[in-house]
């Protein structure tokens, strides 16, 4: 099913955002169903058919024209009807859109507010790289302070930071807190620093309160959010890495003692002493930095919230995209942002209602609707930071979130082919992405089960299995 881009297709660039795979730049396989109930794959599939079994390098992958047939919207309802339903309570709300046209194939209560969970990252992703440039890089850096003898370190959103050296190879660690003290050790020792050092902790940027009352304390304790300021180490993980686990009660006074460490490290080959703890302050306006590294890209960082479901990264990425845009560094001014933002792409916010950025809060209101809208400005766009969004998504079966599902030959067609954010509270489940389907038609979708109660794993299933069926549908 090889094709051409030609006008439109070139603004959808989706070489670079669909199935990143070159398995599947051929032909799909052909799907049949079996009383309507589950979708299967042929007996004899093709070796080059078949479900990949790592991400490869991207090719060209070719894209679908205004004349390639649509699904046909009474076989796809009664399909997709078969699989979103679960035992017991709980409502679905969904919307399935053609991505190149904008015509909706789909739709049950897709104007319903519901709570979505982590799919709530895609619009502060969408409104980080609308806010900011992609290359955009957040500074750690350090400076003299006020009083001889002290250093500020200071935070400049950077919350991927690790304790030890910096990693040009990994998004998380890109800027270690051990490379900073050797070059801030270098430059003390140069200015004749006789010490000893005491090390003060500047976490300003960030404004208003650390933890939102939108957020319930069983939240906090499990690990899933910790206090949001403008440094930590490894999104506040006691132990770095992404989780699961506790978190550090005070990330940034945390990373200032990671940090002091390490300047006693590096300053003891001096003879310059260091004091044994570190405390809050700030430097003088004007001063000039003795050290500072840089995060990873914006675009980079974002897929790593997009892959890992990073609520601590979501929640400072939308106070960074706030003070870019001019308010303030806060929840508030987060939230307010990324409304903002989300509404300026061309998406109906009007009855949006926001919790915070990371999906954690309940009382977030936000449709199958308008999430689908914004996936399809995101894969139609012309904006190279906002098309790697969706090209950032987590890949069925392979990657992210989405590793560890779709491996029951049931889905199996979504494999390699189904791109989402997975979404996931005690009482709400949610999908939202984009699949290539069996006729090359490129499908926005999003899936959202609210009220659940002890079945959340069900609905989990049932809209993992609503995917499978646009990746594997000819539906008419």
């Amino acid at each position: 099913m090889s094709r051409m881009f030609s006008g439109m297709l070139l603004a959808l660039a989706f070489a670079a955002l669909l199935v990143p795979l070159a398995c599947y730049a051929l032909p799909p396989v052909a799907a049949s169903w079996e009383g309507g109930e589950r979708l299967h794959r042929a007996e004899v599939v093709p070796d080059y058919q078949e479900p990949p079994a790592e991400l490869t390098g991207g090719s060209a992958v070719s894209a679908p024209q205004a004349g390639d047939p649509l699904p046909g919207t009474a076989e796809l309802a009664r399909l997709l009807d078969a699989r979103l339903t679960v035992e017991g309570s709980g409502t679905f709300s969904a919307v399935v859109q053609d991505a190149l046209t904008g015509t909706v194939l789909y739709e049950r209560g897709g104007s319903t507010g519901l709570a979505p969970a982590s799919t709530l990252k895609v619009l502060t992703a969408a409104a980080a790289l609308s806010a900011m440039d992609g290359n955009t890089s957040f500074p750690t850096t350090v400076l003299p302070g006020k009083d001889p003898g002290t250093v500020v370190l200071r935070g400049g959103g950077d919350v991927l930071l690790t304790k030890g050296d910096s990693d040009p190879e990994s998004v998380a660690g890109r800027a270690g807190l051990a490379t900073l003290a050797e070059h801030t050790a270098a430059a003390l020792a140069a200015g004749g620093t006789q010490g000893p050092v005491k090390v003060l902790v500047d976490d300003s940027l960030f404004t208003g309160p650390a933890l939102s009352d939108a957020w319930g304390q069983a939240d906090i304790d499990a690990g899933e959010i910790a206090p949001v300021h403008a440094l930590a180490v490894s999104s506040a993980w006691e132990q770095e890495g992404t989780g699961p686990g506790q978190r550090v009660e005070d990330p940034a006074l945390s990373a200032g003692e990671s940090y002091r460490a390490a300047l006693a490290a590096a300053l003891a080959a001096h003879g310059i002493d260091v004091d044994p703890e570190a405390e809050r302050g700030t430097a003088e306006a004007g001063a000039v930095p003795l050290a500072e590294v840089r995060s990873a890209p914006l675009t980079e960082q974002v897929g790593y919230m997009l892959l890992n479901s990073d609520n601590y990264l979501a929640e400072a990425l939308a106070r960074l995209s706030a003070a870019a845009v001019g308010r303030e560094a806060s929840f508030a001014g987060g939230i307010e942002t990324v409304k903002a933002q989300v509404s300026a792409l061309g998406v109906d916010t009007s009855s949006m209602v926001l919790g915070d950025a990371s999906g954690l809060s309940g009382e977030t209101s936000v449709s199958a609707a308008q999430l689908t809208s914004l996936m399809r400005v995101l894969l139609t766009g012309t904006d190279p930071d906002l098309r790697s969004v969706a090209g950032s998504l987590p890949v069925a079966g392979l990657s992210g979130t989405l590793a560890g599902r779709y491996d029951e030959s049931a889905d199996s067609a979504a494999a390699g082919i189904v791109r989402a954010k997975t979404g996931t509270l005690l009482a709400v489940t949610a999908l939202s992405g984009y699949a290539t389907d069996a006729d090359g038609r490129v499908l926005a979708f999003t899936f959202l089960a609210g009220g659940l109660d002890g079945n959340t794993r069900q609905a989990r299933d049932a809209v993992d299995a609503a995917a499978a069926v646009l990746a594997g549908c000819g539906c008419r």
